[in-house]
């Protein structure tokens, strides 16, 4: 039987827009190769504030009010909530919105597609076929049909952590460190030949931690085990040994992919569709505010009468990425390519700058919550009051800058 819409993916994109199709009352079906139930490997951070409006903050597992950042020798407070999801139980709610949708799960690798006049035919690698009137791509970074152009060098951010038990607390009682961007346990050789990295940290209570050394974004990416041994040094410097590991956290995801080709046939949701936010690499907060909103669009176009598939999947991308979506993207973009040729000392006076923007600029500038006036206000303010260092590092033209530029002003 034809599905309204197939989804390819069970991770959280894809559990994300199916969960909101299903509400919708929309006839779903899901294809993946794994067990949708299989826990998710990474973790999942959110500030408490993206949460509030739908009522979500019974799925974060732990939350900070002691938020902190260093860059430079005293901690820098931000005054804001940030919470650490509880995998399996965003998980789970995601997955019973799909069960009482009643969504139809297909196991299966995805490998060709053919379309026709009013759908799709998705055929697996074991032959299985699987038709729906729209197919939407959310098999993650490398999606399966979504198609993108090549327009230069994909950085990464990088991190490797560690969950367990140290020798002395790594931070303090009840804390979270954003980004703790003191190099002090680096050689100066070390901080001069490589580029800087920075600790982001946790008290997770019960006397477990959480630290991970993280690459704000690279091409090519920071080696992991540059990276973990970062992190050891770092800990070591500060009289800290691991005394047990519970778990380990190796990511890498890109932060600047371009935008999809917004008028092909498959619809992408997620990583697919490049969301990740270019400037903090965040999506699930994202995931939860605009999946009920791509869903309404998706159901709005296929209830209308003659409706064809192309017309179903453009009012998809459409929503996906309305058009102020695609302009603060591009300034994002603008903005990390100018970030990944800062030093260390001007990457520590950036964010000092940034981090004294009112709260809500910068809230809503790592959220994605600002209109694009407000984000052009808040990226012209940071000019106006941050260092000549930092001022000079925007002004000077390094790399893609000015066609990244020139992206935002064609839009």
């Amino acid at each position: 039987m034809t599905a309204d819409v197939l989804v390819i993916g069970c991770g959280p994109a894809a559990l994300a827009i199916a969960s909101g199709l299903c509400a919708e009352g929309l006839q779903v079906d899901a294809l993946a190769a794994v067990e949708p139930t299989a826990p998710w490997p990474n973790t999942y951070g959110v500030w408490g504030c993206e949460l509030e409006p739908g009522g979500l903050g019974h799925l974060l597992q732990h939350r900070w009010t002691n938020c902190v950042s260093y860059f430079g020798a005293q901690p820098v407070a931000h005054h804001h909530t940030y919470g650490l999801f509880d995998k399996a139980r965003l998980q789970t709610h995601w997955l019973e919105g799909c069960e009482q949708g009643g969504l139809r799960w297909q196991r299966g690798l995805a490998g060709a597609i053919a379309h026709h006049g009013q759908g799709s035919c998705v055929t697996t690698t074991a032959g299985a076929e699987h038709s729906a009137r729209l197919v939407i791509d959310a098999s993650g970074h490398r999606p399966v049909f979504v198609q993108r152009p090549s327009l230069g060098p994909i950085a990464y951010q990088a991190a490797y952590g560690v969950v367990g038990r140290f020798s002395t607390a790594p931070v303090e009682p009840g804390q979270f460190v954003l980004m703790d961007f003191r190099s002090d346990h680096l050689s100066s050789l070390e901080r001069q030949a490589q580029p800087p990295t920075f600790l982001y940290a946790m008290d997770l209570g019960d006397g477990v931690f959480f630290v991970e050394e993280t690459s704000l974004a690279l091409a090519p990416a920071f080696p992991p085990e540059r990276l973990k041994r970062r992190l050891q040094q770092r800990l070591a410097f500060r009289g800290v040994a691991i005394e047990a590991i519970e778990a380990e956290e190796d990511c890498l995801f890109p932060m600047n992919l371009p935008l999809p080709d917004l008028r092909q046939r498959v619809v992408g949701f997620g990583g697919a569709a490049s969301m990740v936010h270019p400037a903090s690499g965040y999506l699930v907060g994202s995931l939860l505010r605009r999946a009920p909103t791509v869903a309404k669009a998706i159901a709005t176009a296929l209830n209308v009468p003659g409706c064809g598939a192309d017309q179903v999947a453009q009012a998809a991308w459409s929503a996906v990425w309305p058009a102020g979506l695609v302009r603060k993207h591009a300034l994002y973009q603008f903005g990390l390519e100018k970030l990944m040729r800062f030093s260390e000392p001007q990457l520590r006076q950036f964010f000092a700058a940034f981090f004294d923007l009112p709260q809500h600029q910068w809230y809503g500038f790592l959220a994605n919550t600002l209109t694009v006036p407000e984000l052009t206000l808040a990226m012209l303010r940071l000019f106006a009051q941050a260092p000549n260092p930092v001022r000079g590092g925007l002004i000077n033209p390094q790399g893609r800058e000015l066609e990244l530029l020139w992206r935002v002003l064609s839009r």
